[in-house]
């Protein structure tokens, strides 16, 4: 199953129209269905999408963008200005399929992934680089996950919807 662009993915993309510019190094993790990386290479970018599932990393392909399958950075090698991910943050819900979960849970609190993410982060960025991130008012800890991996951070958007209110941070290492 590929992620379909929701609420959070357009959030995240008006971010990524601000902040990436021509010929920034940019990675997309979790890509999806590849909206964050295409919007990337618009701006102008040299964009690298990873996706722990094949096909949507075979999509990300079709739509011109390089991709290759990756949990997380196992499979990065380089440094980049700035990396994007729209995590999979919803808390684990036992009757959701296991197909769809992939795509949006983040473990059994919610914040396992982007844990690991952010545990790794710092490896993968260029001095100066930056993160992009989205998540949900139901993911918890986050602020203090950014925190304990040494990075700061600044709430850039915010948007309420339903039972729930997403947020896009920009993350940086700090000083």
């Amino acid at each position: 199953m590929i992620y379909e662009p929701a609420e959070d993915s357009y959030l995240l993309q008006e971010q990524v129209k601000i902040f990436v510019k021509t010929n920034m190094a940019v990675l997309d993790v979790g890509t999806g269905s590849g909206i964050q990386a295409v919007t990337a290479k618009k701006q102008g970018a040299n964009v690298l999408a990873v996706d722990i599932n094949p096909k949507c990393v075979e999509f990300t392909r079709e739509q011109g963008v390089e991709a290759i399958t990756s949990d997380l950075f196992s499979n990065v090698k380089e440094k980049f200005d700035i990396i994007i991910f729209n995590p999979p943050y919803l808390p684990e819900e036992p009757l959701e399929p296991k197909d769809s979960a992939l795509s949006t849970t983040g473990g059994k609190k919610g914040n396992e992934v982007l844990a690991r993410f952010l545990a790794e982060a710092k490896d993968y960025l260029k001095e100066d680089g930056k993160v992009l991130i989205v998540f949900s008012s139901l993911t918890p800890d986050v602020d203090q996950l950014i925190e304990e991996c040494g990075f700061t951070f600044e709430k850039i958007s915010e948007q309420k919807i339903d039972f729930e209110t997403l947020y896009v941070y920009l993350i940086e290492i700090a000083s």
